[in-house]
């Protein structure tokens, strides 16, 4: 596997989750604190949000099909991208995993 593969999937889980975190953020500002302005705010975030998601989604599933996962840690590192913070546990744990997959991690020979 390549090492672009989980750069790609790895970029998209940071971006998707610090988005996420503003959305939630706003969505407080504009529902439960009335916060003026919050409004566009949503919006914005939203939007961004929804379409980065879309690009997360291609790239969690073309390593985890790379990887060849089942299909319920697959559908987990999907939905991720939808629960505020989670992405940012499940990367970590995705990474930790596939790393050693990635094609540039050749093992050093052994010193005698």
């Amino acid at each position: 596997m390549k090492r672009s593969v989980l750069t790609r999937y790895r970029t998209m889980a940071y971006v998707t989750g610090v988005l996420l975190i503003l959305l939630t953020i706003g969505v407080i500002a504009k529902y439960l604190l009335d916060v003026d302005g919050a409004s566009g705010f949503v919006s914005v975030v939203g939007i961004a949000h929804g379409w980065l998601y879309v690009l997360y989604l291609v790239f969690a599933f073309d390593l985890g099909s790379k990887a060849k996962w089942p299909f319920g840690k697959l559908a987990w590192v999907l939905l991720a991208g939808t629960v505020p913070t989670a992405v940012f546990f499940v990367e970590r744990k995705v990474v930790a995993e596939i790393e050693p997959l990635v094609s540039g991690a050749e093992p050093e020979p052994a010193k005698a």
